[in-house]
C-alpha cells in the first residue's frame, strides 16, 4: 500500500490583488471576482524559478514526514514552468534537498501534473523501485503570462506544494492512496498551449506572442467540468465509495465556478467543496497540494476523513486520486 506521510507548501511573498491588476488592464475588482471567485494571487519576484519554489516545498514535505535527506528515493517534479526546457528541473531540486543520487524527472500535464506525479510516485512504489518518493507541484506561471492579457493574466498564480508517498505494509491505515485515474485526449491540444519554444515552432520562428500561455476559456470551462467529473465518477466506482461517502472534494482550483459546477455534476454538496482559489489563483500543478494544506490549516480534515481530488489541464489532460486524511501535520 502507498501511503501519504508529509505535506509542505511555499507561497511566494509578492501579493497581486485584483486592484492592482485591475489598474494594469483597465477592468474592476468586481469583473475579476464575478469571473473567476479570485481576490488575490501570489507571483514570484524576477529572479526566483520554479525550482526555488520546489525546494522550500520540498523542505516543508520532509520535515512534515520528519524525513532526512537519506530518506528519499526519488523525486517526481510536476511543472508547466520549469527553470529551463532543457535539463528537466526535478534533478537540481533534488540535488540543493541533498538527495544525493537518486531518480529526478519532470511531468508534464500542465494543471493536472500533481495528480499525474502521484500516480507515477505510487507506481515506483507499487514497483519496488522505491520506498518513498517526494511528489512536488510547482508553478511561476508568472513567467509565461502575456502582460497584455487580461484573460489569463488575473487568473493564474504562483506557488509550490509537496507530499511524501511511502510503502506502508498496513493496509487500511489512514494516509493511504486507494486509486488513481487518468485520461488524455490530444485532439484538443489548441485549447490550453504555449504556442512557440518546441520543436513545432521553435522560438526563433514565432511571434512575441507566441512564447506567452493561452487558453480559450469557454470551452475550457465545458470539457473541465465534464472530464474531471466523469474521472472522478470512474475512480469512485472502482473504490467502492459511494458520493455521499465523500467527506472532502478537492478538485483542481482553477475557477469557483468550474468547482460549483463540478460539484453539482458529482451530486456533492457544495460545502465539501475545498475552496482556496480566491487568496492564491490557478497555481496549476501546485493547485491540489495547496488545497490540501489550506484545508488542514483550516481545520477541515479528521484523520480518517475520504478526500476525493481531481484535475483537468492541458493537453487536454485530467486526473483524479482518492485518500483517506493522514494523522499528519502540514508544514
Amino acid at each position: 500500500m502507498t501511503a501519504l506521510i508529509g505535506l509542505g507548501t511555499y507561497l511566494p511573498p509578492r501579493e497581486v490583488t485584483n486592484a492592482e491588476l485591475a489598474a494594469r488592464f483597465d477592468t474592476s475588482d468586481e469583473w475579476i471576482t464575478a469571473r473567476t471567485g479570485i481576490r488575490t494571487r501570489r507571483w514570484a519576484d524576477p529572479g526566483t524559478a520554479t525550482g526555488d519554489l520546489a525546494v522550500a516545498a520540498g523542505e516543508r514535505a520532509l520535515k512534515s514526514a520528519g524525513l532526512g535527506p537519506g530518506d528519499v528515493d526519488a523525486v517526481v517534479l510536476a511543472t508547466t514552468t520549469p527553470d529551463h526546457p532543457c535539463p528537466a528541473t526535478a534533478p537540481d531540486v533534488a540535488a540543493r534537498l541533498g538527495l544525493g543520487h537518486v531518480a529526478a524527472y519532470d511531468i508534464a500535464a500542465v494543471c493536472s501534473g500533481f495528480l499525474y506525479a502521484l500516480a507515477v510516485g505510487h507506481g515506483q512504489i507499487a514497483a519496488g523501485q522505491a520506498r518513498r518518493v517526494l511528489v512536488i507541484g510547482a508553478e511561476t506561471y508568472s513567467t509565461i503570462l502575456d502582460p497584455a492579457d487580461r484573460t489569463t493574466g488575473v487568473i493564474f498564480g504562483d506557488g509550490a506544494g509537496a507530499v511524501v508517498l511511502a510503502a506502508e505494509p498496513e493496509t487500511g491505515r489512514p494516509g493511504a492512496l486507494l486509486g488513481v485515474d487518468l485520461g488524455s485526449d490530444g485532439a484538443l491540444r489548441d485549447l490550453i498551449r504555449i504556442p512557440a519554444g518546441g520543436s513545432r515552432l521553435p522560438a526563433r520562428d514565432g511571434a512575441a506572442a507566441d512564447r506567452y500561455f493561452t487558453m480559450q476559456g469557454t470551452k475550457v470551462f465545458q470539457q473541465a467540468v465534464v472530464r474531471m467529473g466523469d474521472s472522478a465518477t470512474a475512480l469512485l466506482e472502482r473504490i467502492g465509495w459511494r458520493r455521499d461517502e465523500v467527506d472532502h472534494l478537492v478538485g483542481h482550483q482553477a475557477n469557483v465556478r468550474i468547482l460549483a459546477a463540478l460539484a453539482r455534476y458529482l451530486k456533492i454538496p457544495a460545502e465539501r467543496a475545498v475552496v482556496n482559489l480566491d487568496r492564491v489563483g490557478n497555481t496549476s500543478a501546485a493547485s491540489i497540494p495547496l488545497a490540501l494544506a489550506d484545508a488542514a490549516a483550516q481545520g477541515r480534515f479528521a484523520v480518517g476523513d475520504r478526500v476525493l481530488m481531481t484535475a483537468f489541464g492541458g493537453g487536454l489532460t485530467w486526473a483524479s486520486a482518492a485518500i483517506t486524511w493522514p494523522d499528519i501535520h502540514p508544514c
